[in-house]
């Protein structure tokens, strides 16, 4: 599919290249063009750092509303936009997700669409047409998108029990959940083992034998 990125898109890359973020724009919102050499790779420069907070607007949905709140969760934060094929193919295998998960896996859904190209009422639209009831979050101010900088849409970053980044998944392809299921196993298999038991205590060193109190010289008193 050739067609230009939406004026949402544009914007958003405007944002991120103000911060001296290289930010690829997508021939159509799956699709993005390889980032400069000397540029970081967008969204993964995260992995292994504390998520950063969102304090998007709340949409819609069930379950947690910020990172706080999910604390102690698998958490998917995936950003998305209404004028993304892709993100109404992920969706529902998002939701597939939480319900086989249960508890311990929420969905943070963060739209990027500029509040003069869409209404709260279509974003909503958009989640019930695709008959998800995680929680959508709108990114109004675009300051998630400037924590986070996406390269694609959708881009799911998986963050784990902790509060800390561990995978991020740049676009959307079928069978993608599978990848996020297998990884979702681990991160709850890692975070519910029980913690190794501490190294055995060295043995204190034995006490030095007693010193030897040395006997007089001579014997005894000497003869008159």
């Amino acid at each position: 599919m050739s067609r230009s990125p939406s004026p949402s898109f544009a914007r958003i890359a405007a944002v991120v290249l103000s911060a001296s973020i290289a930010l690829s724009l997508p021939a159509g919102c799956g699709g993005a063009a390889p980032a400069a050499p000397t540029a970081p790779q967008a969204g993964g420069g995260l992995i292994g750092s504390a998520a950063p907070e969102l304090a998007a607007e709340v949409v819609s949905g069930e379950g947690p509303s910020t990172l706080k709140d999910a604390s102690g969760k698998v958490v998917i934060v995936d950003f998305w936009a209404t004028y993304c094929h892709p993100c109404r193919k992920s969706f529902p295998k998002y939701q597939e997700l939480v319900d086989r998960f249960g508890g311990d896996l929420a969905v943070l859904a963060v739209a990027l669409d500029a509040p003069e190209d869409v209404s709260k009422e279509q974003l909503v639209e958009f989640a019930d047409e695709a008959g998800v009831k995680f929680k959508i979050l709108w990114d109004k101010d675009q300051s998630a998108v400037k924590n986070y900088n996406p390269r694609r849409m959708p881009t799911a970053f998986i963050v784990d029990r902790s509060g800390v980044v561990r995978h991020v998944h740049a676009g959307y392809e079928d069978g993608e959940e599978e990848k996020i299921s297998r990884e979702i196993e681990a991160l709850l298999g890692e975070a519910a083992a029980p913690p190794a038991a501490p190294p055995p205590a060295a043995a204190p060193p034995a006490a030095p034998p007693p010193a030897e109190t040395p006997a007089p010289s001579g014997g005894g008193r000497s003869s008159p």
